[in-house]
């Protein structure tokens, strides 16, 4: 199996199988966009219509969302329902990732240097990408949050509880309620104390503050961070071309920027977006969306139409093309919720790729596939080494060969642990149960519940 191919035929039955379950869980009212009757045209004007606002209530999907996202998926920015309160966590958000360009962009380089420093001087190192940068996230996103430098021990809890998060997501291990907690309760003390030189939401409790820090900064910023530069970097390293071009000049940011444009399209890092309509959205001229019908849009499937070749690998077709005309939404849509971090992400992106390209040549044969849930296998060679043609040719057919193996049983590790999950979180209801108890007219209450095991 060479770099970058689809798996062969077990791990492919086995994502479809797991595909079908998820689908499962909303039963029959569920549409995904596009589709082969409504295409991108319909997945733009439904995702951008008004209706298309509900957020968690009344989807079975929900349930299964805040069991992997627990403590406190009940204030996660993406969770929350319209209204005052996700009005007021969404302005807190853009505060605190508010920042120069410079600055922001200085702050990732020390952090992705950080963890670069400790690694062997001298000889080729083979890593998983995923793995190697998400301790300098989660230091990145500390001193968003406490502008302050981080300590050992906050990083230490913050990369094992992402880690945990995106582990369950990508059903490759159950989660563990414990290891997130430990973050939980160091957080409750520095938030306490004072310690936050933000103003925090004033429509949450103190516990839902710390929830709200916890979900959207030290698990939604650090996975998202992290996964976005595993793709781009294992993305140069499959495309040595485009690797040294941008290496040779790292003050063209243009270039670096349709590079990560690209790596986008290709794999973004959502795969579905679900919503729940709040009115009747029409599809077309004879079909209409009932409210309460829970719509998924997917990133993959719109980010591959309009484009000639779109499984090509091309970031030089962004020259005559700008991703605002184009089926290129890596941060969502503008009307119906986009990523706060529209705007810090790309300025972090291309300054972390830039620390790795001046110390390291990028090289895998392991696939490239949207979830990577074999968090990007890769050998990083010091630049300044030559190493011995038999020697890096003996690493490449290894990370092939351990890759095919892993892509098997991997694949049946996920399904089995997918079910599990899927079963566990359709018993506790998380989201449901909230939204039952949840008083006429009031505020939700705030739950312990998400932590539930």
């Amino acid at each position: 199996m060479s770099a970058g191919t689809e798996a062969w035929w077990l791990p492919r039955a086995v994502v479809a199988l797991r595909v079908r379950i998820f689908e499962k869980v909303n039963g029959d009212r569920v549409v995904t966009l596009p589709n082969a009757t409504h295409g991108p045209e319909v997945f733009e004007r439904v995702y951008a219509h008004p209706a298309a606002n509900g957020r968690s209530a009344g989807a079975g999907l929900s349930d299964l969302f805040w069991y992997w996202l627990a403590p406190g998926p009940e204030v996660h920015q993406e969770h929350l329902e319209p209204g005052e309160r996700y009005e007021d966590v969404a302005a807190t958000t853009r505060r605190i990732v508010a920042g120069s360009s410079e600055e922001l962009s200085a702050a990732a380089s020390r952090a992705l240097a950080g963890v670069l420093d400790d690694l062997p001087k001298g000889r080729v190192s083979l890593v998983r990408l995923r793995d190697l940068v998400m301790p300098a996230w989660a230091g990145f996103a500390y001193e968003l949050v406490f502008k302050e430098p981080c300590p050992p021990r906050a990083r230490e809890l913050i990369t094992a509880h992402a880690e945990d998060v995106i582990t369950a997501l990508k059903c490759t291990g159950l989660r563990h309620p414990r290891r997130r907690a430990r973050l939980t309760e160091y957080l409750r003390e520095r938030v306490a104390a004072g310690d936050v030189p933000h103003r925090l939401p004033a429509s949450l409790s103190l516990p839902e503050q710390v929830h709200y820090l916890q979900g959207t900064f030290f698990n939604t910023a650090v996975v998202q961070l992290s996964e976005a530069t595993a793709h781009v970097l294992l993305a140069l390293a499959h495309h040595p071309r485009v690797q040294e071009r941008v290496a040779a000049d790292p003050g063209d940011d243009r270039y670096l920027t349709q590079v990560l444009d690209e790596t986008m399209r290709r794999h973004p890092l959502f795969g579905i977006a679900h919503r729940i309509t709040t009115d009747e959205i029409p599809l077309d001229e004879k079909t209409v969306l009932p409210a309460g019908s829970v719509v998924c849009f997917s990133y993959p499937d719109y980010h591959a139409t309009g484009y000639e070749r779109p499984e090509e690998f091309d970031p030089d077709r962004w020259n005559g093309l700008a991703a605002k005309d184009a089926h290129h939404i890596p941060y969502g849509v503008a009307r119906n919720r986009p990523c706060p971090a529209w705007r810090l992400s790309p300025l972090v992106l291309r300054a972390a790729v830039t620390e790795v390209l001046a110390r390291f040549r990028l090289d895998s044969t392991a696939s490239h596939t949207r979830s990577i849930p074999h968090r990007a296998p890769c050998l990083l060679i010091p630049r300044d080494l030559a190493p011995e043609p038999r020697r890096l040719h003996a690493l490449r057919r290894f990370v092939r060969a351990r890759d095919a193996v892993e892509d098997v049983t991997r694949g049946v590790r996920q399904l089995v642990l997918g079910t599990v999950m899927v079963l566990h979180a359709r018993r506790l209801r998380l989201a449901a149960r909230y939204f039952e108890e949840r008083p006429a007219g009031g505020c939700p209450v705030a739950h312990a519940r998400g932590g539930e095991g």
